[in-house]
């Protein structure tokens, strides 16, 4: 086939679009800035326009939740006959028609699909992988593989998850998210029992028990559709993990348990309990596809995490830079105290760019708190994404909740990075953290020309 594909340079459409150029069919696209992703030969013009259609006889426009169903590029293509779908459709087409391994949770779902995928691509099971996220260790954010196995991160922000059926369906956790689209919490809760009860006949469902929301999926859904495993901390469960001991610099170690038997021990190079829980799903799910346990703990000893998921991304003049993609206050307390067990004798000095307005709205305090775990914070300006201004909703709401740990920063490279020299020390980390362009920032600090110092107890 002969497919467009509008809003390229993001995370899932990237990845989607080297899946389908990797099944044979000829693919282009577009977006509206620079593609952050490697494409692999894949042409992606800047801008919208419908010119970029009259070159080929397209027979499918895939199009990005985030683009206007009136943009004149999507209006020529219904004109023209030309089939529109979104993002999830042409996905769980692929997916479905393989024995898919569907990887869904509020948080850490990420993390869990480069797991799982890296394990079966080192265990020879030629699987194809599609991730939200560069892997550094897979060296993409998809592989399209000729196996049996389908590998993906499901998103739940706009329900799209429910058209994808799964043979083994990963719960990582159902907290409250995306309130544009759910209303309540048990609204979500409801959306991730219909992705748990979509799975494929006789499907595996593979849940943690340590989050009270995929507790209540497991309550909801029907026992009758397949197997059913949970995970979580101890030896009470399918899967455990027990006796945790945390790395200075990073990771942890672990013995874990299988069906109340201690199977061996687990070594991580990432770092928090999250990623002990992310690491037993996707043991869970090899062993469920015949990978031992031995073989996906040798697997996971090398794996170093995906971008954007407490990425080290330099050091400069004795100060670490760590960049996060956490953004709702739960990922946030956890990214804060797995930074506080691996340096816990280093100060954090925290910059966080809240993600949408109708986020802030509802959950301005939960993220103060989580910002006070860090020595010192700063609040950029809301990253809007899509949405339009919320009155009365603006970063300030967050910062007077604790005068006194947080403070607002302008985002200006020139200013900002001059307001940090009062605080960052020798010896310091600069998290950055939020899923906007926050990186930016301390991409900008590790490029600073050291000539520029100026105050001699601070690192410029």
């Amino acid at each position: 086939m002969k497919i467009h594909m509008m809003g390229l340079g993001g995370a899932g459409m990237s990845a989607l679009a080297k899946l389908l150029n990797g099944h044979g069919n000829f693919v282009t696209g577009c977006d509206l800035q620079k593609p952050h992703y490697d494409l692999e030969n894949i042409e992606c013009k800047i801008g919208h326009s419908p010119e970029h259609l009259t070159h080929e006889n397209y027979d499918l426009l895939v199009c990005s939740t985030a683009i206007d169903p009136d943009n004149p590029e999507v209006a020529y293509a219904r004109e023209h006959n030309i089939r529109i779908i979104s993002r999830a459709q042409a996905l769980s087409n692929l997916f479905n028609s393989k024995f898919g391994i569907g990887i869904a949770g509020t948080h850490g779902k990420t993390t869990t699909s480069s797991m799982t995928g890296l394990i079966f691509l080192n265990a020879q099971k030629n699987p194809t992988v599609y991730v939200g996220a560069n892997v550094p260790d897979i060296g993409s954010n998809a592989i399209s593989g000729s196996g049996e196995f389908f590998i993906a991160e499901l998103d739940e922000s706009d329900g799209s998850f429910e058209l994808f059926h799964p043979n083994i369906a990963i719960i990582t956790n159902a907290d409250w998210d995306h309130v544009d689209h759910y209303k309540t919490r048990d609204d979500g809760i409801k959306a991730f029992t219909r992705f748990a009860d979509n799975r494929a006949e006789n499907g595996v469902l593979i849940l943690c028990a340590e989050d009270d929301g995929a507790n209540q999926v497991f309550e909801a859904c029907e026992k009758n559709r397949g197997k059913i495993i949970r995970y979580g901390f101890g030896n009470g469960f399918d899967w455990g993990a027990f006796d945790i001991n945390y790395k200075s610099g990073g990771g942890s170690v672990a013995r874990i348990s299988h069906d109340g038997v201690e199977v061996g021990i687990l070594e991580l190079n990432v770092s928090g309990e999250h990623n002990i829980l992310n690491s037993l799903a996707a043991i869970a799910a090899a062993h469920e596809c015949g990978i031992k346990f031995e073989i996906s703990a040798q697997i996971l000893r090398n794996f170093h995490g995906s971008e954007r998921r407490m990425q080290i991304k330099g050091e400069r003049a004795g100060v670490l830079v760590v960049d996060d993609y956490a953004h709702h206050p739960t990922e946030m307390m956890a990214t804060l105290r797995a930074m506080k067990n691996a340096f816990p004798n280093r100060r954090i000095i925290l910059v966080f760019q809240p993600h949408r307005f109708s986020r802030t709205a509802q959950f301005a305090r939960e993220i103060s708190q989580a910002l006070s775990i860090a020595d010192r914070a700063f609040v950029l300006p809301i990253y809007a994404a899509s949405e339009k201004n919320i009155s009365g909703i603006t970063s300030q709401k967050i910062a007077d909740l604790n005068s006194e740990k947080i403070s607002c920063l302008e985002f200006d490279f020139e200013n900002a990075l001059y307001t940090l020299q009062s605080e960052l020390k020798n010896g310091d980390i600069l998290l950055t953290m939020g899923a906007g362009n926050v990186y930016e920032l301390g991409e900008a600090f590790l490029d600073l020309n050291p000539d520029l110092n100026q105050n001699q107890e601070s690192v410029f």
